[in-house]
């Protein structure tokens, strides 16, 4: 690891666009080694986006996306795929395999960069089930005999099994009832506790984002903002997000529908009179 770099992730004048549907424009965001930030803002804002570029699934427009000191798409292939062992992902939906076991989906990265020792591999398995609650009666289990919440522990457990630098974590709540919610927050900041990881959550949930976050970052859609108006309407910790006084924070954060039901009355109001 390169350690005289002190920022893990560093995002400089970043612009990801799909032909001619511009998704980020002049990103900056720099996250710290051991932080975990939250990352929020309503659909289509380019959440996900932002976290596939930074581990180099999409390229940059222009500005950069570095990861530890390195931009992951001028690597070659070997070396991406050498750094990419160092992110664990937890995916939305989970993301398993449908017609693996739970021990198998939690073994699949090992096995996949080359450990075959399966006593190894059973071991390191047992240890991930354990930190995310989940019994060894679950080990034989298909995704689809799991609930949702364990469904997302098996994920998370998957995602640590390479012991990865930095987690990334894409909606981890959704879909869940609040109280199965509390687990998954609660995992993850066991997890922070017990593992030197950075930790970056693109959420909805703004209750996931004040628990578990250091700092939240808000983007908002660039079909609702002027040219010259910066992507991130905020940035600071839970405890500065419920003073904001910009309005666009306050709404998100509220959950108020206050200007985005207006711009919808108007949108109808124009479709009605052509």
């Amino acid at each position: 690891m390169n350690t005289t770099v002190d920022n893990i992730v560093e995002v400089d004048s970043l612009h990801v666009s799909f032909e001619s549907h511009v998704v980020l424009r002049d990103i900056n965001l720099h996250v710290p080694r051991g932080q975990t930030v939250a990352i929020i803002g309503g659909s289509g804002c380019g959440k996900t986006v932002l976290l596939k570029t930074i581990i180099g699934l999409i390229s940059p427009s222009r500005g950069t996306a570095r990861f530890d000191g390195q931009s992951l798409t001028q690597l070659n292939e070997k070396d991406r795929v050498k750094q990419r062992m160092r992110f664990g992902f937890v995916f939305q939906n989970s993301a398993l395999f449908d017609s693996m076991t739970v021990a198998q989906n939690i073994a699949f990265p090992l096995r996949e960069h080359g450990r075959d020792d399966s006593r190894d591999i059973h071991r390191i398995v047992m240890a991930r089930l354990a930190e995310v609650g989940l019994s060894e009666s679950t080990l034989l289990k298909k995704p689809v005999e799991l609930s949702g919440g364990m469904r997302k522990r098996v994920g998370l457990a998957r995602a640590l099994v390479m012991n990865p630098d930095i987690l990334l974590y894409d909606e981890p709540t959704t879909g869940l009832d609040p109280i199965v919610s509390d687990v998954i927050n609660e995992l993850i900041i066991r997890t922070r506790g017990r593992y030197p990881v950075t930790s970056m959550v693109v959420t909805h949930d703004m209750k996931t984002a004040r628990k578990v976050a250091d700092r939240i970052v808000m983007l908002y859609p660039l079909s609702h903002l002027k040219q010259d108006e910066s992507q991130i309407v905020f940035e600071g910790t839970p405890e500065e997000i419920d003073q904001s006084e910009d309005p666009r924070v306050r709404q998100f954060v509220r959950g108020e529908a206050g200007e985005r039901l207006s711009a919808m009355n108007t949108d109808r109001e124009e479709f009605g009179s052509l």
